[in-house]
């Protein structure tokens, strides 16, 4: 039977679903019988309930999830034969004078839009590209040592510098009221390494165990405690003791420390430059995965679906909520946030998962169960036992179909390389682990 779609918008279709009262009627009796056999009642047996007693009280239920599963039925077959596809939940609402012996409803939806892929070749991409050099091993090495520095106290009428331990009493003062978390005892960091803010670092550097002294402190108007964030207090600080570090020599005691195979410095340097290595890839990946979508994005022309853009903005405004309740933030679930903050996010994101789709399909770029597993592994390989990660990826679909997303856009991200005018640009690493 032809389906007349009548389109209201750009996306904006609408269709009407014709239910025959009989079949309701019919699927309503078959359904109660089921009940009758199983419902319970004060005053009847199992089983022996009348029927016109199971209708009164379920009939009306029954009714609505029939209809509901007619009415569902009736427009998956309409879509279905007009050959839509459909984007999201569609608004159906009954509609009056239908003809004798039927119910009529009408279905308005939106419908997946066209997708135009302009010329690639045309379009300017900047890949990236980073060496992993010596010095980037030194500084990973320097990291290594101060996890594992010891600490020595310095000597009368020495003052604390940049890398030291202090031990130090304090308590902080807003209007004269000492606030919660602004008092402490015996309390320890090491100066110049932002473990303090600023202030509190600057008061601290270059005072000698023994020594007392008042300064102002500003919190930041972001500050994590909400009951400071944006005043200022004053803090009175006692420095009790001061430590200078001491880092271990680089050497084949301290490369058994650190459980490298072979013991010797150089294998350290070859084991770190590997590691270093895996996250340059990954992080270059992305980099260059995002110049790619960006010049993607810009050769695209669609319309984008509205249902699609708020459940976008819906899981955003969820994954907000969920934030602000990591960081302590009471009632987060009922916080007031604007949704047009989210919808350049949203609507990006829609754009660029259909935009994406749509080079997939025509140009055969899935995933293959190849591709998939050499991933895995590759993730897997900086574990101690690869074999046991690999075995948790592929043990749950999910996180397999997460995988099978990363792998499409790598292929993307190669197609459209592959097509586009490349400009190379080689950056430190230390530029590459900056920017990540």
């Amino acid at each position: 039977m032809a389906v007349n779609v009548e389109t209201l918008e750009k996306l904006e279709r609408k269709i009407t679903l014709s239910v025959p009262l009989s079949a309701i009627q019919s699927e309503v009796e078959t359904r109660l019988k089921k009940v009758a056999r199983t419902v319970k009642m004060d005053g009847f047996r199992p089983g022996k309930v009348p029927m016109n007693v199971v209708a009164q009280r379920y009939g009306y239920s029954v009714q609505y999830e029939v209809l509901n599963d007619k009415v569902g039925e009736a427009f998956a077959q309409a879509v279905n034969e007009a050959e839509l596809r459909v984007a999201g939940q569609p608004k159906i609402t009954e509609k009056e004078g239908a003809a004798e012996g039927e119910a009529q409803f009408e279905a308005v939806f939106e419908v997946m839009p066209e997708v135009k892929i302009g010329d690639l070749t045309t379009a300017e991409v900047e890949k990236l590209s980073t060496e992993v050099d010596d010095a980037a091993i030194d500084k990973t090495i320097d990291i290594l040592r101060k996890q594992r520095r010891t600490f020595t106290e310095r000597a009368a009428g020495e003052a604390a510098v940049d890398g030291d331990r202090v031990t130090v009493d304090f308590e902080g003062k807003i209007d004269g009221e000492t606030f919660s978390g602004g008092k402490a005892e015996d309390f320890q960091f090491l100066v110049g390494e932002g473990q303090m803010l600023k202030e509190f670092e600057d008061a601290t550097r270059g005072m000698k165990a023994g020594e007392s002294k008042t300064f102002p402190l500003a919190f930041p108007a972001d500050y994590h405690g909400a009951d400071v964030a944006g005043k200022t207090a004053d803090f009175l600080v006692t420095v009790k003791k001061v430590e200078v570090a001491n880092l271990p020599e680089v050497n084949e005691e301290f490369v058994k420390t650190l459980g490298v195979e072979g013991g010797s410095v150089e294998a350290l340097r070859a084991d770190i430059k590997k590691n270093l290595e895996r996250e340059v890839k990954f992080r270059v990946q992305g980099r260059n995965k995002q110049a790619v979508m960006d010049a993607l994005v810009s050769k695209a022309e669609l319309d984008l679906p509205k249902a699609s853009v708020q459940a976008e903005v819906a899981r955003l405004m969820e994954g907000a909520r969920a934030e602000l309740e990591q960081r302590g933030i009471k009632d987060a679930a009922k916080a007031e946030i604007p949704e047009d903050i989210f919808l350049p996010q949203a609507e990006r994101r829609v754009r660029l998962g259909l935009v994406v789709a749509e080079l997939v399909k025509s140009n055969n770029l899935q995933a293959t169960a190849d591709q998939i597993k050499a991933h895995v592994d590759e993730l897997a390989s900086s574990y101690e036992k690869p074999e046991d990660v690999a075995r948790w990826y592929f043990s749950d679909r999910n996180r397999l179909a997460e995988v099978e997303a990363v792998v499409i856009e790598n292929n993307v991200t190669e197609f459209v390389l592959g097509q586009a005018k490349v400009s190379d640009k080689a950056v430190s690493f230390d530029e590459l682990m900056g920017q990540a």
